[in-house]
């Protein structure tokens, strides 16, 4: 027996179909925003959002290749993606955090085979002066979407090169 006399919590977990429906749900009455956008209102108005700067980053959300959607076919909003020598299948939550403090300003999930590079601009806030990232958003300022924007234009990227591989110089 669980808590309280009910069945464990396992008995309770929703399917991939139920949990599928209801992120759908989500996304079209712009409940989950509208939560997100009132947190981040209530950091700012406490004075803890912090402005002028943000960390862009993305993690890969794993879903099994064989999950099927109630019309049996694999959900068209997730792709494979090679990360080193290993294929995942799955989604990307991708991330705009505030640089002084950490907090996440901007949240945005994407098929995992979209490239960080055409990803960043929608993470960016007006107010940016700065942004880092890894070596996924290299080339983020050559974007036309960033090129073309005054503001997003003036930003100083600030993106981590690849490593070298071991055995490599590095060319200058």
């Amino acid at each position: 027996m669980g808590i309280a006399g009910r069945p464990p919590l396992s008995n309770d977990v929703p399917d991939t179909t139920t949990l599928l429906h209801f992120r759908h749900l989500l996304e079209e009455k712009g409940i989950g925003k509208l939560f997100f956008d009132a947190v981040n209102r209530c950091l700012e108005r406490a004075g803890r959002m912090m402005r002028g700067g943000s960390i862009v980053d993305a993690t890969l959300i794993s879903a099994p290749s064989s999950a099927k959607n109630a019309e049996k076919k694999r959900d068209p909003e997730m792709h494979s993606v090679k990360r080193g020598n290993q294929w995942h299948f799955g989604m990307k939550c991708r991330t705009g955090a505030d640089a002084g403090n950490g907090f996440v300003h901007t949240v945005e999930a994407t098929a995992a085979n979209v490239r960080g590079v055409t990803a960043a601009a929608r993470l960016l806030r007006e107010d940016d002066k700065a942004v880092c990232g890894d070596s996924a958003c290299l080339g983020t300022e050559k974007q036309e979407e960033i090129r073309s924007n005054p503001q997003l234009s003036a930003i100083e990227y600030r993106i981590n090169r690849r490593p070298v591989p071991q055995g490599f110089r590095q060319c200058h």
